[in-house]
């Protein structure tokens, strides 16, 4: 079993270096606010790399004094900075860039919230840091916005994704599998839409333990399934599926509150945002499964060898989830 042992060191070095490198790819965030006629209130947050800022810098308008904030201060998870601007005839046609973002695998999403107009939010990538400042924003340009926000999001949650990964290996009915992702979706999107609203108040910090212990529980399902007899997580997988569905979306709404939801656009933010969650849920199951399919496959003419890969896939699959999910939790209780 020497390369049972092999594989899974391998993959929980790899899990556990996506899992520290995904920080480089939390966007980062502008909100800036017009709180008397031409003058406006900045709040500038860059995503920690490795204990660091990242390199990118917000450069407003050649009409703003100053044009940059002061230099950025870590709350625990980001670096943030916040200055006052005064800005000469206001913001509208005018050009503001987020400088070194070209470099980066991340976005930046900004908000802008004038005296007399209502909120508009945009949108920079590394193929587009510069932005032509709108004087309003149509209802198709925020679902858009927020929608590719959502599908980014649960891409980069590592978490998320392994549980959803934990549930394709868990239930062997395409039936009972469909209904606990739906489950999923439905309880996850009760408490993202309470959560965003205001409605419902947890701390961030025990939610994401939380989170993480989820997986674990789904880990420990995969090692202790037997043939012979299904066990709660199989026969009634929805139920597992909800229960945890509603401290998962308390996660997807954390991400939302931080980047806020635009006050006259509530509701479209708030489903597109939904909506683009669940395409990312559900395009990462549909890769799942096709290289389920497609390695099953490829070992299929390999014989005994192949019986026996694919008899320990479970098994590795489910110390690996266990492992890194593990570490997660010891890693977010720390974190308190």
């Amino acid at each position: 079993m020497s390369w049972l042992r092999g594989i899974l060191l391998g993959c929980c070095a790899i899990f556990m270096a996506f899992s520290a490198a995904a920080h480089e790819l939390d966007p980062g965030y502008l909100d800036i606010r017009e709180i008397e006629t031409n003058t406006y209130q900045v709040f500038w947050r860059k995503p920690d790399v490795r204990g660091r800022p990242m390199p990118i810098e917000v450069r407003l308008p050649e009409n703003c004094t100053p044009q940059s904030g002061p230099d950025s201060v870590s709350d625990g998870t980001a670096w943030q900075s916040h200055w006052v601007a005064i800005c000469d005839h206001g913001l509208s046609g005018r050009y503001l860039s987020v400088d070194g973002l070209a470099y980066q695998k991340t976005d930046v999403l900004i908000r802008l919230q004038a005296l007399d107009a209502s909120p508009v939010t945009k949108r920079l990538t590394s193929t587009q840091t510069t932005l032509l400042i709108p004087e309003k924003q149509s209802l198709l340009q925020v679902g858009w916005t927020y929608a590719v926000l959502g599908f980014e999001h649960i891409l980069e949650g590592w978490d998320h994704l392994l549980f959803v990964f934990a549930l394709v290996l868990l239930i062997r009915s395409k039936r009972r599998l469909i209904g606990a992702i739906t489950a999923f979706t439905v309880a996850h999107s009760i408490t993202l839409a309470l959560a965003a609203l205001g409605h419902v108040s947890i701390p961030g910090p025990p939610v994401e333990a939380i989170i993480a212990l989820s997986v674990v529980f789904l880990a420990i399902e995969i090692l202790k399934r037997e043939e012979a007899k299904l066990r709660l997580s199989e026969r009634a997988p929805w139920m597992v599926a909800f229960a945890f569905g509603l401290l998962h979306g308390l996660g997807f709404a954390g991400a939302l509150q931080d980047i806020g939801l635009p006050e006259v656009d509530i509701a479209m933010a708030l489903l597109a945002f939904n909506l683009g969650v669940e395409a990312g849920q559900l395009a990462f199951v549909g890769v799942v499964l096709a290289a389920g399919y497609v390695l099953k496959g490829g070992l299929s003419w390999l014989n005994m060898l192949s019986v026996r890969l694919l008899s320990n896939a479970n098994l590795v699959a489910g110390y690996l989830i266990g492992t890194v999910a593990t570490f997660w939790v010891a890693e977010r209780i720390y974190g308190f």
